[in-house]
Formats: structure tokens, sequence, C-alpha cells
């Protein structure tokens, strides 16, 4: 089929090379406009526009859609189907209707559960046991389209976000070819979602990445796995007359009680407000990701000491 493909992180790459694999013609891509990064803020393209390039394909990065000239120029593609992963933009309903079968989305969670945009991260801080992905037939409301199809995946105990999102992506590649080759032969079937079980994942606030040592430890385990390796969950220490602000990648449920975000010992385990976790890979500022233990031969972090 002719296809329409709108994405812009590392997640979407994988269902844009799945469609052009199983031998859809991808009329046009389109992704965010390059944004400053880096410690030069240089523009850096995104990693749907570099897949694309690469492949030859076109690509259009509109800063919105919601003018009568964008909607024109994607009607005028004449597809038969927009595939949206981890796009960027509300799609506007000419957009929507913009093609002979409409626009069908990956969404990384089980639908109703986790509707918006941080599904990967809140499925895994809130302790759900499962994840998948859902292929969902885009209309108006967030993430309120009739579902096509559905996988599932275990989140086992000590599985980070960014471990949960490598899962997730092949996964939902290879669920969209398979809605589209049903959807070729007329066969594909969407169901309306449960509205009463709907429950929404915002956007991540930089307020819930710092550490509150004052929840069970279960929390703050869940917590600390949900939000690595990116953007960080972090706490500070004090190291050499400054505060220092270290990410914690890796934790483990642990024994012991004391004040919450005291050491309880020299393997920084930290008590938490009950229970305590064992931070067991972090990461200071402007370095790589370490093991606690290579951590603590740069550092000394004595048994009492509180963590902010």
């Amino acid at each position: 089929m002719r296809i329409i493909f709108m994405g812009t992180p590392d997640f979407a790459v994988p269902t844009l090379r799945a469609i052009l694999e199983a031998g859809h013609d991808v009329a046009a891509v389109y992704t965010q406009p390059p944004r400053a990064a880096g410690r030069g803020m240089a523009l850096r393209k995104s990693p749907v526009h570099q897949a694309a390039e690469h492949a030859g394909l076109t690509v259009r990065t509109p800063e919105r859609l919601n003018c009568a000239e964008e909607q024109e120029q994607f009607r005028a593609l004449e597809a038969d189907a927009a595939v949206v992963v981890a796009y960027g933009l509300i799609l506007p309903k000419p957009i929507l209707d913009g093609t002979r079968h409409g626009a069908f989305n990956v969404h990384a969670s089980l639908l109703p559960r986790w509707r918006g945009a941080a599904p990967i991260n809140r499925a895994v801080m809130a302790g759900d046991s499962e994840s998948g992905v859902s292929i969902m037939r885009i209309t108006e409301g967030l993430d309120a389209g009739p579902v096509c199809l559905v996988r599932r995946v275990k989140i086992l105990p000590e599985m980070t976000a960014g471990e949960l999102h490598d899962a997730l992506a092949p996964l939902g590649a290879a669920l969209m070819v398979k809605a589209l080759a049903e959807l070729e032969q007329g066969r594909l079937t969407c169901r309306p979602q449960h509205d009463g079980a709907a429950t929404y994942a915002p956007k991540l606030d930089p307020r819930e990445m710092r550490i509150n040592w004052r929840l069970r430890s279960r929390e703050v385990h869940d917590r600390i796995r949900g939000l690595s390796p990116y953007p960080g969950a972090w706490f500070e220490i004090e190291a050499g007359g400054k505060r220092e602000r270290i990410k914690a990648l890796r934790s483990a449920p642990a024994k012991g009680s004391g004040p919450a975000g005291t050491l309880l010992d020299d393997r920084l385990t930290v008590a938490c407000g009950k229970g305590a976790v064992r931070l067991t890979e972090v990461q200071r500022g402007g370095r790589k990701p370490m093991p606690a233990a290579d951590f603590l031969r740069g550092v000394t972090l004595r048994s009492g000491t509180v963590l902010a």
C-alpha cells in the first residue's frame, strides 16, 4: 500500500524500517523539525529523519499541521493510510481524513491503560506487571480510538523503562506490519475502548525526577527504574565541599530501616519511608553510568549520611 509515515524518536524507527521491508510504498515521512541539541546546540535531525534520508525517502518537517496548505499537501500524496508512531503533533481532522483508510498508531501500552505521552515510563513507575503495544485507529480524542491489535509483554521486577522501550519497539513494528496486511485484505477489525477503564500517562515533570525517600521502598525502586536511563531519578550528595547531583539508574529492594534518605551501610543501601533500597548503578554529572561499587571508590559516603 501507499503509506505516509509520521514519527520522530528512536522508538519509531523499527516500524518505518519494517514497513519498507514489507514492500509498502512510503510516499513521505513526517517528523519533527531539527532541534538544537548537545553542548554546541547544533541543529540535530530526529532519528526518524535520519533513517528516512538513509532510505532515500521524502522527508517533511512542518511545525504544525493545522494550516490549509499543509493539509492539502498531505492529501495530495494520495496515500492509502498514515502510520503514526510517537510523532509529537496532534493530528487535526483534515489530516485524519486525508488518506483512504485513515491513520493508525503504534501506542506503547495496553489501551485504554496509559493513554498519553509517557506510557512506558508510567507503566514501570506504577509497578505494572505487564505492558504491550496497541495498534489503534486514530480519532480526535487522546489515544481514545478503537483498538485493532494488541500484544502483551511482562514487566519483570528489575526491568527499566529503557529495557521495556527496547522490547516494545520491534514488537510494535511487527504488529503494525500485520495490521497493514489485514487492512489491505479488508480483514482489519478495530474495537472501541472502554473509556471507564482509561488511565493517563502525562509528560514527565522535572519535579518528579528528585527521589522522594519518604516513599515506601517498592515505590522508590519503581520510580528509579521507571525513569532509567532517561531522564533519570536523582539525589544530591556533599562532595568536595559542593553539592553534587547523582542519578540513580538501578536499584534493588533491601532490608533495613531508619530515617528516610539515610545510608544504612557502605554499599549505598538507603532507608525509605518503609523499608530500604540498595542503589546498584548510578551516574555522576558528565560521566558514564557505573556500578555502585565503582562510584564508591571515588566518593566517601559513610553509614549515617543523609541523601538529599
